[in-house]
């Protein structure tokens, strides 16, 4: 059995990444919802939600640069 560590190591930074967004919208916005109210929960929610536009963007250049540069090097 051979074993792929950059694979492993993809899935658990992956898996991270999953966990402590969920954490900050799950805990976070019920922390926010219990201490202040119903409001200012959805408040949290559209300022995470704007927040996390501006990553994305990046994630998805970077993720199509990396797309582009393999289909580049591909001949080599």
């Amino acid at each position: 059995m051979k074993r792929d560590l950059r694979k492993y190591a993809s899935q658990t930074t992956f898996q991270l990444v999953i966990g402590a967004i969920l954490l900050i919208f799950i805990v976070g916005l019920g922390l926010i919802a219990w201490i202040y109210g119903t409001g200012a929960a959805v408040m949290g929610f559209i300022c995470l939600l704007g927040a996390f536009v501006p990553i994305g963007m990046i994630v998805l250049s970077l993720f199509g640069l990396d797309k582009i540069v393999k289909w580049l090097d591909r001949d080599k």
